[in-house]
């Protein structure tokens, strides 16, 4: 391009916020032609966008090491500063950010561009005011123009991080630091979007995003966004003001920290920076506050510089010319670069050298060395990569294998992994598409870009969701916007086990819905505290009210006296009776009364539709008992018979029913075996309603009617002292002398006695069963009376039985369901002993 040295040349200089790059993308879209090459992938593909938008997709190419989009009549480029083709004639040429000039690691490859890429009709140049004397220096034909910023930049002093305004982007140095703040704003604030350098452009943009649509207010980033990267920040915070470049921790320099500060405001919208720190190394001294609010910068007095278009004619003399010295001035020589590193390692391999013995050789491989280092390996590790890249581009056909590169990256196609071990992937899966995108090194270099591409896609798509997964709470930021000023500004939180605090004061404990207020908070404090708490409080109670509406079965429980619903350690809803035993009111919680009338109805849906379900899944009988019930086919023996056993929860003794039981035929037995009952010699019962969990739900039922029916039995037991809680007929106990036995178990003591009986003749049960189950001989025997059985004398030391007949049994004048304290109630103390 330096055949269009006498092309103009213009210097756009001056601080961030002054137009430059906007003005410079309209001078490109004026022109036939044009290419502008910038500091960053991630701007390079903003800028990109824009022009698209402009110009039209067919019209405009993004050239980058890991990304090529080049239309065949691609007229307008946008690239990175590395990748932009000096061959190629264009009427307008722009480079941005140019004072990176003096940048250790880079700068060599923007003062070429400075000194050799023209435009054939214009050169545009912009930087900071910093780069002036060097263009006196280096380019005296250029015309240089100076912008002022259109914002005022203010020092706005140290502020923690529960005291930034919203909009603020918090500037930190490692991928570390920047995790830390992320995860401490998500805390105290509801979350943060990320930026940093080695984010892919499709998880820079959808993290910006986020940020630009207020889903969160505050932005954690590298100093990758003082590159011109366009956000809508008002407060730049620094975290420190050190960093590690490559070789040493070092201070930032005034331009440094003015470039990062000078993202703060856009347009004619004023900005302020200050630090989170208020003394010590992480502070601003008054020299660099005055420095960067008056836009003093220091002036550049030389900039790093390489031979840009080296010998190629042999290795000694390609390194040679990329360790040649500058003559007398401006120019320094360039602290050596990881190519030029990875090129001297692979220099001392005899084979390299053998296949680099030709300017063609030579070329390749100085090609190869040029892949960046994007996993951060070191310069043996790369070297090692690039050699084998090497040995496959001198040999065959000179094509890297497609099954090598198809399997490698195979590897890194897997979205599962945190933040860390995604990002990984995507680094590496950036040498990939690099190499992809060199169009001599595969067979077939478009489909493998397409490839790579579909991969950093979807890996990045899959960082965007584990960064918003783990630096953002969507529900605390939208609280958090609504918090008014003052006291009730201040950051609530709380914890795990339900403890609220502000700013580590603590208010009380927050169980389900249910607020207590700590008793040793400082009166002082209280009244502060409680305002802050009360407006954080009822949106807490809001988001509450969404989970319980959204919340699993399991997730709701019984109250151990069966009179609540538990949600999260507090009740949400009390029993009452309602039409039917199976179906009781659920009335809500008083503090659920402060709730939106939408969000109680959620609510009352959900618990509504749990206790429907529990009573469905732990008492299907009762649910067909109740069906059968409302059949208007079903005979009136049966249904009266159903409707008793409904309304006494399953479990009837037969004396109770009375003639009822008598008068049902053999076809409503066998409905209502179908529905789950057992018809017992002294009661009816369906066993699954025996079961713990069954029990407890009959044992809430039968509390919110108002029949004290006693404890729940323990879990497992088999038979109880009589008078113990849970010994009653209606938890499926029935006292028999001085114990009380699960009805379930004696039935089966029932029919093993008849299946044992010849007529009226003697016989002697198995004495294990009933040992087995824990009756004493006493109770036995009385069971046995109580089945119609007499004892007869023993023999061989063994009780021998009779059958005596079952006796009358004793008739209910009425068969209405019993109010507390009547008859049913009285179960437990029922005399059975008489038989």
């Amino acid at each position: 391009m330096t055949r269009y040295a006498d092309s103009p040349v213009t210097a756009v200089l001056g601080p961030t916020n002054t137009g430059k790059t906007h003005l410079a993308v309209e001078r490109l879209c004026g022109h036939a032609s044009g290419m502008m090459g910038f500091p960053l992938r991630l701007l390079a593909r903003e800028v990109y966008d824009r022009v698209v938008a402009a110009k039209g997709a067919e019209q405009v190419g993004l050239i980058t090491g890991e990304e090529k989009i080049l239309p065949p009549k691609a007229r307008w480029l946008l690239c990175t500063a590395e990748s932009m083709p000096l061959d190629r004639d264009a009427a307008f040429v722009a480079i941005d950010e140019a004072q990176l000039g003096a940048d250790p690691e880079r700068g060599h490859v923007f003062t070429d561009r400075l000194l050799r890429a023209r435009g054939r009709d214009e050169t545009m140049i912009l930087g900071s005011d910093a780069l002036r004397p060097m263009l006196s220096a280096l380019v005296p034909e250029a015309e240089v123009i100076g912008r002022p910023r259109f914002s005022t930049l203010s020092y706005a002093g140290a502020k923690k991080l529960s005291r930034l305004p919203r909009r603020s982007a918090i500037v930190a140095f490692s991928a570390e630091e920047v995790y830390a703040v992320a995860e401490t704003l998500r805390r105290l604030r509801g979350g943060a979007a990320v930026v940093m350098g080695a984010l892919s452009p499709h998880t820079r943009n959808a993290q910006v995003a986020m940020f630009q649509a207020g889903e969160v207010d505050y932005l954690v980033a590298t100093d990758a966004i003082g590159m011109g990267l366009n956000l809508d920040v008002t407060h730049v915070a620094f975290a420190g003001l050190s960093k590690f470049d490559g070789k040493r921790r070092r201070r930032l320099t005034v331009a440094e920290m003015a470039q990062i500060a000078g993202r703060a405001g856009r347009h004619q919208r004023d900005g302020t920076f200050g630090t989170l720190a208020a003394e010590g190394p992480g502070a601003f001294t008054p020299e660099e506050v005055h420095a960067i609010e008056g836009h003093h910068m220091p002036r550049l007095d030389f900039l790093y510089w390489r031979d840009g278009a080296p010998d190629l004619s042999s290795v000694d003399a390609l390194i040679a010319g990329l360790e040649a010295k500058p003559g007398p001035g401006v120019l320094r020589a360039a602290p050596q670069a990881v190519d030029l590193a990875v090129l001297k390692r692979l220099a001392e391999e005899d084979w390299v050298r053998a296949r680099a013995r030709t300017p063609a050789g030579v070329a390749r491989l100085w090609a190869a060395c040029g892949l960046p280092d994007f996993r951060k390996l070191g310069v043996d590790p790369h070297a090692r990569f690039v050699g084998r890249l090497f040995a496959d581009l001198t040999e065959g056909n000179g094509h890297i294998p497609a099954h090598w590169f198809a399997g490698e990256i195979a590897k890194l196609d897997n979205v599962q992994g945190d933040v860390e071990t995604v990002a990984g992937r995507i680094a590496a899966v950036r040498s990939w598409a690099y190499i992809a995108h060199r169009a001599d090194w595969l067979a077939e270099p478009a489909h493998w870009a397409e490839r790579t591409r579909a991969i950093e896609e979807r890996l990045s798509d899959a960082l965007h969701q584990r960064l918003t997964q783990r630096f953002v709470d969507r529900r605390t930021s939208v609280l958090l916007k609504q918090i008014g000023a003052g006291s009730g500004d201040l950051p609530v939180e709380i914890g795990p086990e339900g403890e609220v605090t502000v700013e580590g004061h603590a208010l009380g404990t927050l169980s389900g819905f249910h607020f207590t207020v700590a008793p040793d908070a400082r009166a002082g404090d209280k009244r502060m505290l409680l305002a802050a708490a009360e407006k954080r409080l009822g949106g807490e109670l809001a988001r509450r009210a969404k989970l319980l509406a959204e919340a699993p079965d399991k997730a709701i429980t019984l109250s151990a006296d069966g009179e609540n619903l538990i949600w999260e350690g507090g009740p949400v809803a009390r029993l009452a009776a309602g039409r039917a035993l199976i179906q009781p009111v659920l009335t809500l919680a008083r503090p659920l009364a402060a709730l939106d009338p939408a969000e109680r109805d959620a609510v009352q849906a959900r618990l509504d539709h749990w206790l429907a379900s529990a009573v469905g899944r732990h008492c299907t009988a009762l649910v067909r008992l109740e069906a059968l019930t409302r059949d208007a086919q079903a005979d009136a023996p049966l249904r009266a018979v159903a409707a008793m056993l409904l309304d006494h929860g399953g479990i009837v003794p037969r004396d109770v029913l009375g003639e009822s039981i008598d008068a049902l035929e053999a076809a409503h037995r066998k409905q209502l075996r179908r529905a789950g009952i057992t018809i017992g010699t002294l009661d009816l019962f369906d066993p699954r309603l025996l079961k713990p969990q069954a029990a407890r739900l009959r044992h809430a039922l039968f509390a919110a009617r108002g029949d004290p029916v006693g404890a729940v039995p323990p879990t497992g037991a088999t038979v109880l002292a009589r008078g113990a809680p849970g010994a009653s007929v209606a938890m499926g106990f029935r006292g028999i002398g001085g114990q009380a036995v699960r009805i379930d178990l004696i039935e089966r003591i029932a029919r093993t006695a008849h299946d044992l009986r010849k007529g009226r003749l003697p016989f002697a049960p198995d004495p294990a069963l009933a040992t087995s189950i824990g009756m004493t001989p006493e109770t036995l025997g009385k069971l046995m009376a109580r089945l119609g059985f007499r004892s007869v004398e023993a023999q061989e030391g063994r009780p021998h039985w009779a059958w005596r007949g079952r006796p009358t049994p004793r008739r209910r004048k009425t068969v209405e369901r019993p109010q507390p304290g009547n008859a049913f109630a009285a179960l437990a103390d029922l005399d059975l002993d008489h038989g």
